[in-house]
């Protein structure tokens, strides 16, 4: 038991770092290369910060553990919306300014209504997989559209900001490639430390990745989003949040359609995608639904999704006969 719990720390620790390195090179690249900021916050970061679950999913699909793929694409988009947030709002305040932004989060909503509804039959097939995918490359046109016709939106501002302009091509091509390289190993042995502590703990793959490898994951986003809101980019931390969303909800459930297709587990839907649905639903009505003003997520707010947060871990923990 404690070789795997090891295993899970330091694999984390690996992740969020390398994550942290593979969005500051991928980034550094493309904007030697002449992609605007606006585009590189929109796709680029959103990609970046999905990639410990993109590659837990691939290891879990291969591995034959896909409750693990599925509890971590759902958990991290639930802790993503309530904890980090939550958290960050709790702290500060967060307005959405953002044109681009106000446009992304009624698209997300639609994405996640779409992914739900594909595990209705509780399914998930290769053409569940093929749709998933295909609806994500029709994502990224459209973001990349955004971004190509929005230059000046305030989110682009704030993303130009945070870009390491200082690296030549060559060194930010050398940490991008180290950075994947960490994370596909971290992500492999994230995986054989979850089966262990769950077969161990006699708990389900799903709980294990609904809680501690979805908190886990959303750690660097957590701290990143603290930090943004520090420095008042508001925008750049939910956009962050929201493209990040975006893709788990996408590529980590197509890729394991397409990889390991087979049953779902009822209470994904019956609990988990009805919360991520819920949580999904609160944050457009709270930085869009009708105001005529800008939207934005209060301290009210914030302290109601963690709250919904804490409830949703403990009902997890409940049902598993762990709490």
């Amino acid at each position: 038991m404690i070789l795997p719990v090891f295993a899970i720390v330091v694999s984390l620790a690996l992740l969020a770092l390398s994550a942290d390195k593979f969005v500051d090179g991928a980034s550094s690249i493309a904007y030697h290369y002449g992609v605007s900021p606006l585009l590189i916050g929109l796709t680029i970061v959103s990609f970046g910060t999905s990639a410990p679950e993109i590659l837990i999913a691939v290891m879990s699909a291969t591995s034959d553990n896909s409750d693990i793929a599925v509890g971590n694409a759902i958990g991290s988009n639930i802790a993503n919306i309530a904890l980090i947030l939550g958290v960050a709002s709790v702290f500060k305040p967060m307005p959405v300014s953002s044109t681009v932004l106000r446009r992304e989060i009624p698209l997300l909503l639609c994405v996640v209504l779409f992914s739900t509804a594909l595990l209705y039959d509780l399914m998930l097939s290769r053409f569940d997989g093929v749709a998933l995918m295909t609806t994500l490359f029709i994502c990224l046109g459209w973001l990349v559209w955004q971004g190509k016709s929005q230059p000046d939106d305030v989110m682009g501002e704030e993303t130009e900001e945070r870009v390491d302009t200082r690296s030549d091509t060559t060194q930010s091509i050398i940490i991008t490639t180290v950075a994947l390289v960490v994370l596909l190993v971290s992500s492999k042995t994230l995986v054989w430390g979850a089966v262990e502590i769950a077969r161990a703990a006699n708990v389900s793959e799903l709980m294990i990745g609904l809680s501690i490898i979805a908190v886990g994951t959303s750690l660097p986003e957590l701290a990143a989003t603290i930090a943004c809101v520090v420095r008042r980019e508001f925008d750049l931390a939910i956009g962050n949040v929201v493209g990040s969303n975006l893709f788990n909800a996408l590529s980590v459930l197509g890729v394991v359609a397409l990889l390991a297709p087979g049953e779902v587990a009822v209470a994904v839907l019956q609990r988990d995608a009805l919360m991520h649905v819920a949580l999904t639903i609160c944050l457009f009505v709270f930085c869009v639904g009708w105001r005529k003003a800008s939207g934005r997520i209060n301290r009210f707010e914030g302290l109601f999704f963690v709250c919904v947060f804490i409830a949703y871990q403990w009902l997890l923990y409940r049902q598993e006969g762990v709490a």
